[in-house]
C-alpha cells in the first residue's frame, strides 16, 4: 500500500548513528512507501551513514551533538513549513516502512493527532525486540495510565503527528528518553491518540545504542525513567496555577 494523502506534505525523519549498512535499504523502502521527503539526521557517525543515506535519495542534516532525542529535534528543525506529517522512524532497518500508509492514515482521515505504531501489535521477527525493550515499554505503558489515563502498548519510535501540534509540544529531551517524553505531552495535552499495529524486523546491521547488551538496555531503563519522573512533575508544576486560578473561580 502506497500512502494517499492527496494534497498533505509527509516527512519521515531519521535519526542516524553508524547505520551505514543498512539506511540505504530503509531510506528506498520508505521512498517506495511514498513519502515526500526523508531526512537522515547523521548524529556524529565515524562510517559512511550520510554517503549512503544521501545516495539513496534523502536528505542529510549534520547534528555532531551526540543524543537521540537531540537528532529527532534537529530533524525536526529541517522539516520545511509546508509540511503536514511529520513520521519518525529508526535508520537500522527495524521499523517496516510499507506500514508507514497506515500510520500516517489516522492523521489524513481527521481521525488521530498523534500515531503510533506498535511493535507488539503487530509480527515481530523472533530477537527484534530484547526483553529490556519490552519490560522498559510495559513500566512506560503502566505509569502512563495510571498518571495521565492514556494507554500505550509501546514507545516504538515508529510514530506520527501533524508538525504544528508537534512544534507546541514542547519537546526538550535530548537523550533516549525522546519518546517517552513525546507520549507524555500528547497525553498530558489530551491529544487524541491512536495505535496501528506495524510489523517489526531484527536490525540489518550495527549495534543497538539501547539494547544491544544488558548495560545499554539498563541505562536505557534508568533513562526513560528518570525522564518520566522528572517530566511529570515538571508538567504537573505547569498546570497547577490554571487548575488554582480555576478553583478560584
Amino acid at each position: 500500500m502506497l500512502l494517499a494523502t492527496g494534497t498533505q506534505r509527509v516527512v519521515v525523519v531519521i535519526p542516524c548513528l553508524n547505520e551505514g549498512k543498512p539506511i540505504a535499504a530503509v531510506v528506498r523502502e520508505i521512498v517506495v512507501a511514498g513519502a515526500d521527503e526523508i531526512i537522515v539526521v547523521d548524529n556524529g557517525s565515524t562510517d559512511d551513514t550520510a554517503a549512503q543515506a544521501i545516495a539513496a535519495g534523502a536528505r542529510v542534516v549534520s547534528e555532531p551533538r551526540r543524543g537521540y532525542g537531540q537528532a529527532c529535534a534537529a530533524g525536526v528543525a529541517a522539516v520545511s513549513p509546508e509540511t503536514d506529517i511529520v513520521c519518525f522512524m529508526d535508520g537500522d532497518g527495524s521499523d517496516v516502512p510499507s506500514f508507514l500508509p497506515s500510520v500516517v492514515a489516522p492523521l489524513t482521515a481527521g481521525e488521530a493527532d498523534f500515531v503510533m505504531g506498535s511493535r507488539l501489535r503487530g509480527v515481530r521477527e523472533p530477537g527484534s525486540m530484547t526483553p529490556q525493550q519490552i519490560v522498559a515499554g510495559k513500566v512506560a505503558e503502566l505509569l502512563l495510565r495510571l498518571v495521565y489515563g492514556v494507554r500505550f502498548t509501546d514507545m516504538s519510535p515508529f510514530r506520527a503527528m501533524r508538525l504544528g501540534d508537534l512544534r507546541t509540544l514542547g519537546m526538550s529531551e535530548r537523550t533516549f528518553g525522546w519518546n517517552l517524553e513525546m507520549q507524555m505531552r500528547v497525553a498530558a495535552a489530551g491529544l487524541r491518540v491512536v495505535e496501528v499495529p506495524v510489523d517489526h524486523r531484527c536490525r540489518r546491521g550495527g549495534v543497538s545504542k539501547v539494547s544491544g547488551d544488558l548495560v545499554a538496555g539498563l541505562k536505557a531503563a534508568w533513562v526513560i525513567t528518570r525522564t518520566f519522573l522528572r517530566l511529570a512533575a515538571t508538567l504537573r508544576a505547569a498546570q497547577r496555577p490554571a487548575e488554582i486560578g480555576e478553583a478560584a473561580r
